[in-house]
């Protein structure tokens, strides 16, 4: 009690104005957006030179400040939501969130919502260019849907579509649609690679579920884990790192490279950080102290997302 005592004293010191708000954007989780633009560009890039084709720096660009912006707002709107709701109480276990420890007024979060929004939505119309008005559709559906993650009558991370919400996005979309904008066409290597990095990222959702659960539950926010359980959860985290190793490593063996000493390096060493994280999920099992397997989660997702660039570029 009194290791998660001091943690969440330490979680709720006041920071300055700029700190705030760099605290509201959650930097440690912007990985979830940024490593699977990078996985997609090193894709392309990989088949572009076997094809003589020419990469394309405008729209890799775009797609990384659009990713990142669109998650940023997701965030905050969060951060704005659950305040809102009353999920963030007292009783939180996770890092203190802006709006329910006063550091920024719901107003002011709300409005650096839309504002984030609309830069994201500047750096997509970019692409037009390149991509078409295809976009126009990919970009809308990721705007409405980062707001109805945590906003509006029916929440979907309430009723325990955030999982699915997560793999989606950050994983067909944000890979697929990079991809696109590079090859002019979508392969089924970029969807696959797409689903697995959505799963390296649901872990981080899984594990802030997995330590939020009871919280959840009593503020009647329906996550997967909070509706199944503390046995369920613990065990579709493994589950999701598996998923990630065997669609990898499909990927490389339809490539012609799952014997590469690189390729199946990489598939390996990522299954020995994810085994790692879930031994430490196993072992903590409940209460703040479980913000480490977030940070390994993280981790876990850059590891991956170093580990495909490299293989893809070898």
């Amino acid at each position: 009690m009194t290791n998660e005592r001091q943690t969440q004293d330490e979680g709720s010191k006041r920071p300055g104005r700029l700190g705030a708000w760099f605290l509201a954007a959650r930097p440690k989780t912007l990985t979830a957006s940024s490593i699977p633009v990078v996985v997609a560009l090193a894709l392309a890039w990989s088949d572009l030179a076997a094809a003589g084709g020419a990469f394309r720096w405008t729209p890799a660009i775009c797609c990384f400040f659009f990713a990142v912006l669109a998650q940023v707002a997701a965030n905050f709107v969060n951060d704005y939501a659950d305040f809102k709701k009353g999920t963030d109480g007292a009783d939180r276990k996770g890092p203190a969130r802006a709006v329910a420890s006063g550091w920024i007024t719901p107003r002011a979060m709300l409005v650096a919502t839309f504002l984030a929004l609309a830069l994201a939505c500047g750096f997509g119309l970019a692409t037009l260019p390149y991509g078409g008005w295809r976009l126009i559709v990919v970009g809308l559906v990721s705007c409405v849907f980062c707001l109805l993650y945590s906003a509006g009558p029916l929440p979907l991370a309430y009723i325990g579509l955030g999982d699915v919400l997560v793999v989606s996005f950050f994983g067909f979309v944000a890979v697929g649609f990079t991809y696109y904008l590079q090859t002019e066409t979508i392969t089924l290597d970029a969807v696959l690679i797409g689903l697995a990095v959505g799963f390296a990222v649901d872990n981080i959702l899984v594990a802030n579920n997995y330590r939020d659960r009871d919280e959840d539950r009593a503020n009647r926010k329906f996550t997967l884990i909070a509706l199944f359980g503390e046995r369920f959860g613990r065990y579709f985290y493994l589950v999701n790192g598996l998923i990630v190793v065997v669609l990898t490593a499909f990927v490389f063996w339809r490539r012609g490279d799952l014997l590469n000493t690189v390729s199946l390096g990489a598939a390996l060493v990522y299954l020995a950080f994810h085994w790692q994280a879930w031994r430490t999920l196993v072992k903590i099992r409940s209460g703040s102290a479980l913000v480490k397997v977030l940070a390994l989660s993280s981790r876990n997702v850059v590891v991956l997302g170093v580990l495909l660039a490299f293989a893809f570029a070898a």
